[in-house]
């Protein structure tokens, strides 16, 4: 089911996300295929969109979903940064679709997370990938890209 996705403003989308536990991992399977349909009918909205974070659809919990080569589920994620490289890019949101804002993320990160069958993974992520997992993690910290800002002039509304 194709739910809302919350809008810069929304309160909800400030919240710190809670772990999930092994036994809420049943319960939450309506929400991986939510958070993927939210993904495909952003892309046909908007025409971009690989991942979204649970929060973005008012549920506070510590899952991503990403649409890329194939559709991955990453619960409980956590980050660890690979040297000290950044790069500056115009980041977008599903959470506010005609707005881009111009931020810092780390170059090269490793991904460590479990999936929805409950297994560990670790997986390097680099360049573009890189900063998506890091835009998304943030949304589970209650942090938005428009606090990521690198000015007061780095935001740019899209056509």
């Amino acid at each position: 089911m194709e739910r809302e996705v919350l809008l810069l403003g929304d309160e909800r989308l400030y919240e710190v996300s809670l772990p999930v536990e092994r036994e809420e991992l049943e319960g939450l399977r309506p929400v991986f295929e939510d958070l993927f349909d939210c993904i495909r009918a952003i892309r046909r909205e908007h025409g971009f969109g690989r991942a979204i974070a649970a929060p973005q659809i008012g549920v506070q919990k510590r899952v991503i979903c990403m649409l890329t080569d194939r559709p991955y589920v990453i619960i409980n994620p956590r980050l660890e940064f690979i040297g000290e490289e950044e790069m500056e890019l115009l980041d977008d949101c599903m959470s506010f679709p005609k707005l881009l804002v111009r931020v810092r993320r780390r170059r090269h990160c490793l991904l460590h997370y479990t999936d929805e069958n409950w297994q560990e993974h670790s997986k390097r992520m680099d360049d573009d990938m890189a900063e998506l997992i890091q835009h998304e993690y943030d949304h589970l910290d209650g942090i938005l890209a428009t606090m990521r800002a690198v000015d007061n002039k780095a935001f740019v509304m899209k056509k």
